[in-house]
């Protein structure tokens, strides 16, 4: 399924080209901006990707720049898919949270404490959750939550986009029941069944590890190899969620990822650690 559109990372993608462009022709964001009829905060509000730009607009600066070939065509439709709407439009969420980053994205490598990775719950498991919210909404709007978790899981098996998972999951996230035990059985089984992808790993921390880099909370790191845009961060905590995008903190996380990578059991050991767990529901 390719859900590859209109996210804030192809935006980024085309800002950062355009500005690129500029700076090689020589031009300072005053001199081109009344080129396009622009002020000169637009022209720098597209540039930092800030606001959205049109074709028609993006043909204008190739002109300028003298732009030909097969770069011409490439600009053109990077513009137009970071123009259209994501898939995730359609179930209510706008372009500034967390799934148009994972949908763009190449790696997800996840640290969870107190629950399974969405990206690995079941229907059911991720209903439990979202139930036990202190926000939670009509019926409705639970099953639309639930139906883009699903959507989301799609990539793992995409052989056209394919998502890469690294799941560090906590022992005491394996052993909490959501649900009811039928529920966490049934989830545990999802588990140990994605963990055989070759896109996924799953990987448990146990308990008896005490302290270590990451004991104050959970975090994803989201890579986009494949379109050349540096890693972010991203943390959710009850008040809300954050973006980490500044360069030494994500670095830090992936280090941080790979101490607590380094710690826990192997995919084959955290499997059957799964396993026992499930035959004591």
């Amino acid at each position: 399924m390719g859900m590859r559109s209109g996210t804030l990372i192809r935006r980024r993608q085309l800002a950062r080209i355009l500005r690129d462009l500029r700076r090689r022709s020589g031009f300072t964001i005053e001199d081109l901006a009344p080129q396009l009829d622009f002020s000169a905060s637009k022209l720098s509000r597209i540039e930092n990707a800030h606001q959205g730009v049109d074709v028609h607009v993006v043909r204008t600066m190739m002109d300028i720049f003298g732009v030909t070939g097969d770069q011409w065509e490439a600009l053109l439709t990077l513009t137009r898919e970071a123009s259209a709407k994501g898939w995730w439009r359609a179930y209510g969420l706008d372009d500034q949270g967390y799934v148009p980053l994972e949908a763009e994205a190449s790696a997800v490598r996840e640290y969870t404490v107190n629950y399974l990775p969405g990206l690995l719950q079941t229907a059911d498991y991720a209903r439990a959750l979202f139930e036990s919210s202190l926000h939670v909404g009509s019926r409705a709007v639970r099953e639309n939550d639930v139906e883009v978790r699903m959507i989301r899981q799609q990539r793992l098996t995409d052989p056209e986009n394919p998502l890469t998972l690294v799941a560090v999951i906590e022992e005491a996230a394996v052993r909490r029941v959501i649900g009811d035990p039928d529920v966490m059985c049934a989830q545990l089984a999802h588990v140990l069944e994605a963990a055989e992808l070759e896109t996924v790993t799953v990987q448990v921390l146990p308990s008896g590890v005490g302290a270590h880099p990451s004991v104050t909370g959970a975090f994803i790191v989201l890579s986009f190899e494949r379109m050349g845009e540096p890693d972010i961060g991203y943390v959710e905590h009850p008040m809300g969620s954050i973006h980490i995008e500044k360069a030494e903190d994500v670095a830090r996380g992936r280090v941080v990822f790979d101490h607590l990578r380094s710690r826990a059991l192997s995919p084959e050991e955290s499997a059957a650690l799964i396993e026992r767990v499930a035959t004591q529901m």
